[in-house]
């Protein structure tokens, strides 16, 4: 409407009416400063596998899961067999570093044993008669040639009797240092093999991390998935926030914290949030939220979170009207 046909229209209206008309056109032209406009946003936790396998689903969409619900898994026969024979092969590991430990059986030490007290028999006998024949030596009754056959029987059984004795400590003492500390270290090694495929085995199936919404399946049952690939993903409560674009003039006036009251379409009560983020960067406002007056102007993107209770109430992309404060 053109100056002049404003004009025209207030030199027509009676007086008593100047002043109302004023107030109304005052009222359809100023929207209220406060009210501000935005949307829901989701933050989806998408849970995979790091396994790939054919997948099982233990939950549909639109159903709630607390923590640790199971969510789906993968075939894991291969993964099942993998832990089982990296469990016998740490079995048999510990059993041979118990074994170097203990050094020989105690039916072996048992023979050495024997083998020591015969030896020294043998010795005694070599004694004596070494002695007999020294005996005779003085006396002229036996050869110098059968002294020292003597003396050699004599010298060879103390080196039998000594090399038994060592023996038998040997035994005694189990395997070698050196031996003992690469059965532990192979021990140590097969734990860890172990433990990695108990963690694979693990990874084909997947639990809730927090109690929230199945919002989608991205897999049926029977399905091939991938590794890496998303097959859940979940709307936790603490996901569900309001977002909104505050104009540069009000960013002074905000705060993290500071309480909103959020309305929606068809629910009379407001949400009670508060902001928990607020953008540091300005940006231009989104063309398709906003009326045409807005879109050139410089805004911050704010956040508002809610209590559980109040965020599941929410739908991600609804359009909400916020006002600061409560």
């Amino acid at each position: 409407m053109t100056d002049s046909s404003f004009e025209t229209l207030f030199n027509s209206l009676p007086a008593g009416l100047f002043v109302p008309v004023l107030l109304l056109l005052a009222s359809c032209s100023s929207p209220a400063s406060d009210l501000l406009h935005g949307y829901v946003e989701g933050e989806f936790v998408y849970v995979a596998s790091p396994l790939p396998g054919t997948v099982t689903l233990h939950v549909s969409r639109g159903a709630t899961v607390k923590t640790g619900d199971p969510l789906f898994a993968l075939e894991n026969d291969a993964e099942r067999s993998a832990r089982d024979e990296a469990g016998k092969r740490l079995a048999q590991a510990k059993a041979s570093l118990q074994d170097a430990r203990k050094g020989l059986r105690p039916t072996e030490i048992a023979a050495l044993n024997a083998q020591l007290q015969q030896a020294k028999s043998a010795l005694s006998l070599a004694e004596i008669e070494y002695e007999r024949q020294e005996k005779l030596l003085r006396t002229g009754a036996a050869s110098r040639q059968s002294m020292d056959s003597v003396r050699s029987a004599r010298d060879q059984q103390q080196q039998l009797v000594a090399r038994i004795e060592s023996e038998l400590q040997t035994a005694r003492l189990g395997a070698r240092s050196d031996q003992v500390a690469g059965a532990e270290a192979n021990v140590r090694a097969l734990e860890a093999v172990l433990a990695r495929a108990e963690w694979d085995l693990s990874q084909k199936s997947r639990k809730s991390p927090e109690t929230a919404l199945v919002y989608d399946t991205l897999y049926r049952s029977g399905e091939w998935v991938a590794s890496g690939r998303p097959v859940v993903s979940l709307l936790p409560p603490a996901g569900i926030k309001v977002r909104t674009f505050l104009p540069e003039g009000m960013i002074a006036s905000i705060r993290i914290n500071d309480p909103v009251t959020v309305t929606v379409d068809g629910i009379k009560e407001g949400f009670a949030g508060k902001v928990t983020f607020i953008s540091p960067r300005a940006e231009y406002t989104p063309p398709v939220i906003f009326s045409r007056e807005n879109r050139a102007k410089l805004v911050y993107l704010v956040e508002v979170s809610f209590p559980p209770e109040s965020a599941l109430r929410l739908h991600p992309g609804q359009p909400v009207d916020l006002r600061l404060g409560r």
